[in-house]
């Protein structure tokens, strides 16, 4: 096993590496780990309805497993690029560029399994608790999604941090399970999650006519994935600034909670 200091210096390469992927790379990878997501976020769907939140997350922790070990790249563990920039081995620039196309992809590849899990009918048993879950999403207020946003990617960080000390797959396989266990049984949000459930639950609306007042890809932007976005971001540079064997840099802290205020400040004034 590593110890937190030899992680710490060995992501240092890992996100220099993951940084400097082609963009249609890192598109192809993000797209992956879009679909890892969201199979499990299916299957939690499943494991809900028949047994409970309790079950949910026992289910859901396989999502992050096919992103870890098949090696694709998810936007919420990628907030840890903020340990490369800390030790000015990645720019800005680098690091915007990185997650800006994960994210788009991200998108693409969850939204995607979400089209066809519908279209299939995967849903037709539980198609009511697939938009009920999408409406609550969509439905919360701004700071309560973005707060949950932060305490979840917190988690997930620390389940890769995790992981990534394991040297063995079982090692790493148990090592990310619980994080990611803890954070579904408390209804934490997370944004690439979220790029399955809302637009399963706004296409299972209308492909099996139920009624869902305020649920529209307006709001699924503006009510769930702008600000669990912003606090995604917020948790994982937590994990990331604060990487033992750093000791985080108070001048990148200083930055990163100006930018990150103003980030949510005027969000919060245009969709309140």
């Amino acid at each position: 096993m590593y110890s937190p200091a030899e992680v710490a210096r060995r992501y240092v390469e890992t996100g220099k590496s993951k940084a400097a992927l082609p963009v249609g790379r890192m598109l192809l990878l993000g797209m992956l780990a879009g679909a890892f997501i969201a199979l499990a976020g299916g299957s939690a769907t499943f494991a809900v309805s028949y047994g409970g939140r309790l079950a949910g997350a026992a289910v859901f922790p396989a999502g992050l497993a096919m992103v870890l070990l098949a090696g694709s790249e998810l936007f919420t563990g990628n907030s840890l690029l903020v340990i490369p920039l800390l030790e000015r081995q990645l720019t800005w620039g680098r690091m915007l560029r990185s997650w800006g196309a994960v994210y788009l992809a991200n998108v693409l590849g969850a939204g995607l399994v979400a089209a066809l899990t519908v279209a299939a009918g995967t849903f037709d048993g539980v198609y009511e608790s697939v938009v009920a879950t999408a409406a609550a999403k969509a439905g919360l207020p701004f700071l309560t999604a973005l707060l949950r946003g932060v305490l979840c990617n917190f988690l997930v960080c620390i389940a890769v941090w995790m992981s990534l000390a394991a040297q063995s797959v079982p090692g790493k396989l148990a090592a990310m399970y619980l994080p990611i266990f803890t954070f579904v049984l408390c209804g934490f949000e997370h944004s690439v999650a979220n790029m399955f459930y809302l637009p399963a639950g706004i296409l299972a609306a209308g492909r099996y006519g139920v009624a869902a007042e305020g649920l529209s890809w307006t709001s699924m932007w503006t009510g769930n994935l702008l600000p669990v976005t912003l606090g995604n971001i917020l948790g994982g540079c937590l994990v990331g600034a604060f990487a033992p064997g750093f000791g985080g840099k108070i001048e990148f802290l200083g930055t990163l909670f100006i930018n990150m205020m103003f980030c949510v400040v005027v969000p919060m004034v245009f969709c309140s």
